[in-house]
């Protein structure tokens, strides 16, 4: 892996993690199109260590209040997010130990790629069209949190879009489209974070060279980038764009195949 591929790659990681066009699905395909070798999943969510430091110092504010908060006495108002997102981080974490051979080998199969790229698309219109979307962050309960987090199993599959379902599941859920991605968002941090130490253990020393590092840093620099573009984007517009986009790339795939 070159240091230019490797930059390319945490890019693409970068803006696939937070806009809802799936980061894996784009890091399975960028090296069968450019004839790139492949450095497996493991590289892959390696790679998401940068979008996690970008999502950390994104929210850094966020964090410092949602921690602080878990643990004051008597817990003001709102002080249960923490516990609500490590449950809602809990079935993500079962299905990707259950299902984590599944995950590097048939989910990464460029017809079940294109095929999962066109159907949500499908779904995540349908919930980005449901009207009065009217709660915020404050109604997220434990039914919530439960629904977001079998929500999230489903990005197991690239081409879904662990944010893309995320915020799926909100919008069907009834929050608005910034209450939905600031969810998303925040939701990433166990779930990088425990992907990351599972997988941690298949990387070989000869990878963590100038190049994965150079990865790393794109991946943080774009996803900041993103997360910003998000967050901007859905205070008036839909998701619409990213969606065609999906749509377009799947059949491109379907078309090369």
């Amino acid at each position: 892996m070159t240091e230019l591929q490797a930059i390319i790659l945490g890019g693409l990681q970068g803006a696939g993690e937070f806009l809802p066009i799936s980061s894996s699905a784009h890091l399975a395909l960028a090296p069968r199109l450019f004839g790139w070798e492949y450095q497996g999943l493991a590289y892959d969510v390696m790679l998401h260590l940068g979008t996690l430091f970008a999502v950390l110092i994104y929210f850094a504010k966020d964090w410092l209040k949602i921690f602080r908060d878990a643990f004051a006495s008597p817990r003001p108002a709102g002080g249960g997010l923490l516990w609500l997102l490590v449950l809602a981080s809990v079935p993500a974490a079962i299905a990707g130990l259950a299902l984590n051979d599944y995950a590097e080998t048939v989910f990464r199969d460029p017809r079940w790629i294109a095929f999962n790229l066109v159907f949500f698309s499908g779904v995540i219109w349908l919930a980005d069209r449901r009207p009065a979307q009217r709660q915020d962050e404050t109604a997220f309960g434990w039914k919530d949190a439960l629904t977001v987090g079998l929500a999230q199993c489903i990005a197991l599959m690239p081409g879904a879009s662990r944010s893309g379902m995320t915020i799926m599941a909100a919008l069907f859920l009834g929050y608005t489209r910034p209450a939905a991605a600031r969810l998303s968002f925040l939701l990433s941090t166990p779930v990088i974070f425990g992907a990351a130490l599972l997988e941690a253990r298949k990387i070989s020393p000869a990878q963590l060279d100038a190049a994965f590092a150079l990865g790393v840093l794109s991946a943080f620099v774009s996803g900041l980038a993103f997360i910003w573009v998000l967050m901007a984007w859905v205070q008036k517009r839909t998701l619409a764009p990213f969606l065609v986009y999906r749509v377009l790339l799947g059949a491109a795939i379907f078309l090369l195949l």
